[in-house]
């Protein structure tokens, strides 16, 4: 049922929401570049089985396939953004259907493309990319024929393709029985009122300050886990077995190989990580026993670790007054930097208010040829929709410099470095804000609330990404995956992440049958790579001088111009070594001590 405390999206003033013009004046536009994008697949057929003849047909095909795809990602971005607004209006759903529909059939026409620029001889590319036309092109044909001794004959690569969607059928089952299937009841909360237990609910109830809500919650809804866990283990190992298959079908040593490859990340950054917060446990178990005597608790439990210590800081801050909030913390990151945010912030790339169907949460959308549009649910009582608000601006301006200060081909940075601008500007917002604090009561709750960002991001990511190394290395070295090997394999990981004086429940052992991310495996550890580097480079900024904000800022210019390594040794934090997650675990430490005296 729609919630009727919120206005419909008519009744939203228009200043409260995003102006989509820099991507489409109306819809009778983006409806004319729809048909311009469907002329513009038959193109393709000209260059296939051509690839190899010259230079002049090779650089004709890269122009083709850049103006078509830079040409789907506004069409696409468009209609995306308008579905947001209100998920039940049929045409934006129906716009999207068509954009998604003719963008797989241009997606189809190009799929020639990487086979037969793999299958050109040596001598002959060599050839061509010493030719100034195919300059612009260099680096991602470079990238591409990294991939030569891991793409198969033709007839191989076609059987690959036809397994597509029967890889997915793990994930796309665990997803129906999670999200679906499973029925977890309802619990009663702290106010007396019964809600239903949901994967999103389960979250929110252990949030809540009283104990028998939590734990409640927590048996109730793994109760459903112990049920399911045989066809829940079933599943995870279809996964990693899947990961497996494709990394050795490809001549892959592995599969966390396979998956670093793309990036050129060397296995020694995965493997510092680890290393580097198993030696600094200790904090996290003084944080655990700081938090259980706090609650004033005989024994911690996991459903303990979420509710806040500190209840929300009865503050109210317009929209406005959490613009000025976060201008005034990124005043480090110089004028201009603040002068184009504030422009955006103020002005309306910011949809800024919930409404009737409007999708939740929040995201930052930026695209090469329009402004780097965010999507809020600010509310003017939630702090934590400040430091939102602030995350997302940090996604924005790096899309904002790196489309201004990039070719289109190379603007988009990759997921390594998605989280880093985003959470730097977290980083600064939570200093000012410890700085302007009246309290010490202020500053716990902001002490706590920084603990327990990093301990979700760093500290538990990188038990997730131990599992995946664990569990798939299980799988390569021909072990069974079975319901008790992986317990028992994450009990042991919850028992080295928690402390010896830490109350685990034997349910909890089934937490790795419940998370997404173990279907797309590989992909945690840049959580916590993000968030430490973000934190070493906002130190830096905030301590040196010019030539440290003019690194960090050619760090957001770089888009994927070099690979995320290398853009992010430019700005000054080397992730090959075990620096950067040591200084973002010196900061952990120092914060648990704040917090002990301030309590």
């Amino acid at each position: 049922m729609p919630d009727h405390t919120l206005p419909t999206r008519d009744q939203v003033s228009p200043d409260d929401t995003w102006d989509l013009s820099s991507l489409y004046a109306d819809d009778a536009a983006w409806e004319k570049d729809l048909k311009r994008l469907e002329k513009a697949i038959p193109r393709y057929d000209h260059f296939r089985g051509h690839l190899a003849e010259s230079v002049e047909t090779l650089v004709a095909c890269l122009r083709h396939d850049e103006r078509v795809d830079r040409l789907a990602e506004r069409l696409g971005t468009y209609a995306f953004l308008k579905t947001t607004e209100d998920q039940a209006n049929d045409r934006y759903q129906a716009m999207m259907g068509r954009y998604h529909a003719i963008a797989v059939r241009a997606s189809e026409a190009a799929s020639f493309l990487r086979p037969e620029i793999l299958a050109i001889p040596q001598k002959t590319i060599a050839r061509f990319l010493e030719d100034r036309r195919l300059k612009p092109y260099r680096l991602l044909l470079t990238r591409l024929r990294r991939f030569k001794p891991h793409t198969l004959s033709k007839k191989e690569e076609r059987l690959l393709a036809m397994q597509g969607e029967m890889a997915q059928v793990a994930s796309k089952t665990f997803r129906q029985l999670s999200d679906a299937d499973l029925k977890f009841g309802f619990v009663t909360d702290e106010n007396g009122q019964k809600v239903e237990l949901t994967n999103a609910t389960f979250s929110q109830l252990l949030h809540s300050p009283k104990r028998r809500v939590r734990k409640t919650a927590f048996h109730q809804y793994y109760r459903q886990f112990v049920a399911h866990e045989n066809t829940l283990a079933s599943l995870l190992a279809g996964s990693i077995h899947r990961d497996v298959y494709y990394a050795r079908a490809r001549k892959h040593p592995s599969a966390l190989a396979a998956a670093l490859f793309p990036d050129q990340v060397p296995q020694s950054v995965y493997d510092n990580l680890i290393a580097t917060v198993r030696g600094r446990l200790p904090a996290v178990y003084r944080y655990f026993d700081l938090r259980r005597r706090y609650l004033r608790l005989k024994e911690i439990h996991h459903y303990d670790t979420y509710v806040p210590l500190l209840a929300d800081l009865d503050i109210e801050r317009s929209w406005d007054q959490a613009v000025q909030l976060v201008m005034e913390s990124l005043r480090p990151l110089g004028k201009d930097y603040c002068a184009v945010l504030r422009s955006g912030l103020e002005g309306r790339w910011c949809d800024r208010y919930p409404n009737v169907g409007k999708q939740s949460g929040a995201f930052s959308c930026g695209t090469y040829d329009g402004d780097p549009y965010i999507l809020m649910n600010y509310k003017p009582k939630v702090l934590d929709d400040i430091f939102t608000l602030a995350h997302e601006a940090g996604h924005s301006m790096h899309s904002y410099y790196s489309a201004k200060k990039q070719p289109y081909l190379y603007y988009d940075y990759t997921i390594f470095v998605a989280e880093v601008a985003s959470t730097f500007n977290e980083q600064l917002l939570s200093r000012y804000l410890l700085e302007q604090a009246e309290d010490d009561r202020e500053r716990a709750y902001l002490i706590n609330r920084e603990i327990d960002s990093m301990r979700a991001t760093i500290v538990r990511q990188t038990m997730f990404a131990e599992f995946e190394q664990r569990s798939h290395a299980m799988a390569e070295a021909g072990e069974p995956l079975t319901v008790e090997s992986f317990k028992t394999l994450y009990r042991g990981l919850l028992e080295d992440y928690f402390g010896p004086d830490f109350t685990l429940d034997d349910e909890l052992s089934l937490e790795c049958f419940r998370i997404p991310h173990f279907y797309r495996a590989f992909y945690v550890y840049k959580y916590a790579t993000g968030m430490s580097a973000a934190i070493a480079l906002s130190r830096r900024v905030l301590e040196g001088g010019a030539n440290e904000l003019k690194d960090y800022l050619r760090f957001l210019q770089g888009g994927c111009s070099k690979d995320p390594l290398d853009l992010l040794k430019d700005a000054g934090v080397d992730m090959t070594r075990p620096e950067p997650i040591a200084t973002a675990l010196d900061h952990f430490e120092n914060l648990v001590e704040q917090l002990e005296q301030l309590l």
